[in-house]
């Protein structure tokens, strides 16, 4: 586990880093103030990464799970330059978005007869979103490619510091009365396009990408394979990122305020993805690690990696999201933010939970995918669009972006628990102990002693005073019970390289 915890932390930091910039950038989207973004105008900005993942699901055709499957394969028998693996994985998916652009034209009328009402903004500038969803496929194709090289950093910086750092210089230029609005969402929709050719330099310049026609060896003795795998996988990935993006859409086409309520639904959806971070990390360094377990029918690695990556994920999770809850509040007060976007602070404690239970059950999703029984993700994934779409489009419409989020928090433990109760029938794995109950309690415990004991407590001193003492209960509580071996393997890894530098 010592390099998937070298590069975990390493993209944590990437990532949090990326984390930052983009909370400055999301400061500017929703601040009070002379030249501010409206609610519509930063909504226009979240349905973009919405309707850019949705047009990249829909042109994949699952290429992704192909590379992660097979290319331990391609690498233990071929040499770099005879790999055709990603040429085929790059040239389907182009096709595939020329598809898309020919069924978002035909569809066009509809499209417009569904949001002119309610968000005539996403009107105005829907044909620029297909110059988004390009960005956003060649992007996350060529990072599947590094990931299965397991250089994740690099990727990991791209899409979450590199891209954030283009959205701050634009937001600048907007702030600063540069550019226009027109300006600003023109060029935000070329930022993909150039995070991907920056990867791709990156992977050519690193010797790791090389493009070939000529059929080889295991292509033509995996090809029908990985078709298989490709449509089964293709159709769970897309259930999954509709089920992802289903609910700002459906927000922008039915809710009372449209575009604006998804502007403050995605803030806060925003805010309940910082407990993911760790998860990401973790599950780009993992992956490649259980496509070699299942490939050398190592099931003890796979229920090691199972078991860690869930109780890490877990206290992580608990550790932001506490955090997190403690203080929104203050910080919408002292940040100066738009008093529209309030109305979402219930949807943060949802999709909180939401997020938090997704974590805590580890690489679920992960270990089905890279097994014999990756059909069994799809299914599941069919399971979970149906129950997300309509439980979505009916609570949205009687309970605003709160129903949305209560939507997405009765799917998801239902997902959860169809995935975890089949890995237990299947292989007698599951991801708990007696260290989950008590990083629930920890949590709990340290939670309530900072907000009670700071309760009266308002302005940076409460936020300061609450989060410095709910952070020392959690993080003691977390070594003394010793709830994760990888909490001591960093602090031995730190004493000896500080040993060292001693010496």
């Amino acid at each position: 586990m010592g390099q998937i915890r070298k590069q975990a932390i390493l993209s944590s930091i990437v990532i949090y880093i990326g984390f930052f910039v983009g909370f400055i950038n999301t400061w500017f989207f929703i601040r009070s103030g002379e030249h501010a973004f409206t609610p519509e105008q930063y909504g226009l900005t979240r349905l973009f990464f919405d309707v850019g993942q949705l047009m990249y699901a829909v042109s994949a055709f699952g290429v992704v799970a192909v590379v992660y499957k097979f290319f331990p394969y391609y690498k233990d028998n071929l040499e770099k330059k005879e790999n055709d693996l990603y040429t085929w994985l790059l040239l389907i998916p182009m096709f595939g978005f020329l598809l898309v652009i020919g069924g978002g034209l035909l569809f066009e009328p509809l499209i417009i007869r569904k949001f002119s009402a309610r968000s005539l903004i996403f009107v105005d500038y829907y044909h620029w979103t297909f110059l988004f969803g390009f960005g956003t496929l060649l992007f996350s194709i060529l990072e599947s490619f590094a990931w299965s090289y397991q250089k994740t950093i690099y990727s990991n910086f791209l899409r979450e510091t590199g891209l954030r750092l283009l959205t701050f210089l634009l937001v600048m230029l907007f702030v600063f009365n540069l550019i226009k609005f027109d300006g600003f969402i023109k060029l935000f929709s070329l930022m993909f396009i150039v995070i991907a050719l920056l990867l791709l330099y990156y992977l050519k310049r690193g010797g790791d990408l090389h493009f070939t026609f000529k059929q080889s060896r295991v292509t033509k003795k995996f090809k029908w394979k990985m078709v298989a795998l490709s449509s089964y996988v293709y159709g769970g990935s897309l259930i999954m990122i509709l089920s992802q993006v289903a609910d700002s859409i459906i927000i922008s086409s039915v809710s009372e305020n449209g575009i604006k309520d998804t502007g403050v639904y995605n803030l806060s959806s925003y805010i309940a993805n910082l407990i993911q971070v760790p998860q990401r990390s973790i599950v780009a360094v993992t992956v490649a690690a259980l496509s070699i377990a299942w490939k050398n029918k190592n099931l003890a690695e796979i229920e090691r990696l199972y078991k860690r990556t869930s109780i890490n994920l877990l206290l992580l999770g608990l550790f932001i999201f506490l955090g997190v809850w403690l203080n929104v509040e203050d910080a919408f007060d002292l940040l100066n933010i738009q008093g529209d976007y309030k109305a979402g602070l219930m949807v943060v404690f949802i999709l909180g939970i939401t997020k938090l239970i997704d974590a805590g059950t580890g690489v679920n999703g992960q270990i089905i995918a890279t097994s014999i029984h990756w059909r069994f993700e799809f299914f599941t994934g069919v399971i979970l669009i149906l129950l997300i779409l309509p439980l979505n489009y009916i609570l949205v419409k009687q309970y605003g972006i709160v129903g949305s989020a209560y939507a997405n928090l009765i799917s998801f433990v239902v997902y959860n628990s169809i995935r975890y109760a089949f890995l237990l029938r299947k292989y007698k794995l599951q991801p708990f102990s007696s260290k989950t109950i008590l990083a629930l309690v920890t949590g709990a415990v340290a939670y309530f002693i900072s907000y009670y004991l700071f309760t009266d407590m308002n302005g940076w001193m409460g936020i300061f005073l609450r989060s410095s003492l709910f952070s020392i209960i959690f993080i003691a509580a977390v070594f003394a019970l010793k709830l994760t071996p990888d909490a001591m393997q960093l602090v031995d890894v730190v004493k000896k390289r500080f040993g060292k530098k001693g010496e």
